[in-house]
């Protein structure tokens, strides 16, 4: 599986009218590869989040482009975004968002129903997804009772199960310790590395940034510093891919 490519051509987005009107981007053009691992730095409110919403479709641009594949997002209608999230892009959020009343597999499996897929092969991908983020016999569970690590993990599970083609990660170590932290990072460079996924993730942590391949710093709601990493200063990781 190869990732998908990411464009923004001319963006801004301001919220509000007026006088009270707040830039959160300005004229922002950028190109994100298939396959390419991307780091978001900035200070709080230097518009990393409305970034990532809007390469998700989940908000829209005042003006400017936002397209997947070459495909503009603001010429879909509600029910192909809807699609798009679904079937191509993957959410793992700081706060991990899972339903506390279904358990873990539950939690992994319902995109996945959404999707159409039939009952045993939600099973099948479940399982799969469970046991490529290391969280064994926990599917009876609820988010509840797992550690916050854990919970992440689920999280993640619940993004690769549909196998995107693009994950999105805000924050996604914010809540934990740096080890657990740290397995967080090495499982999403092995996604991006073993199956090809184009990730992108809002970090505060500069050596969370690390993993990346590129590093953008973000201020006032315009792109100041765009950084390569060279490959053989990644960090060191195991790849398995997804059956």
């Amino acid at each position: 599986m190869m990732g998908s490519s990411i464009q923004l051509a001319g963006v801004s987005k301001t919220y509000g009218v007026g006088g009270r009107a707040t830039a959160a981007l300005r004229n922002l053009t950028l190109e994100i590869a298939p396959g390419e691992f991307v780091s978001l730095m900035g200070p709080s409110g230097s518009g990393k989040t409305t970034l990532l919403n809007l390469m998700a479709g989940l908000d829209t641009p005042s003006a400017g482009r936002v397209a997947v594949d070459g495909m503009d997002l603001g010429a879909l209608a509600d029910h192909e975004l809807a699609d798009l999230r679904l079937r191509t892009i993957g959410f793992v959020f700081q706060s991990f968002n899972l339903m506390p009343a279904l358990t873990v597999e539950e939690n992994v499996a319902w995109p996945l129903e959404f999707s159409g897929c039939g009952r045993a092969e939600v099973r099948r991908r479940t399982g799969s997804a469970l046991e490529r983020v290391g969280v064994t016999d926990r599917d009876a569970r609820y988010p509840g009772e797992l550690s916050g690590g854990e919970q992440q993990r689920v999280a993640i599970a619940r993004a690769i199960a549909t196998a995107p083609r693009i994950l999105l990660a805000d924050e996604p170590t914010g809540n934990l310790d740096s080890l657990t932290g740290q397995s967080i990072l090495d499982l999403l460079r092995a996604l991006n590395v073993a199956d090809g996924v184009t990730v992108v993730m809002v970090t505060h942590n500069v050596l969370a940034a690390a993993y990346g391949h590129r590093t953008l710093e973000l201020h006032d709601g315009a792109i100041v510093r765009d950084v390569r990493m060279p490959a053989a200063d990644g960090p060191e990781i195991t790849v398995n891919k997804l059956q």
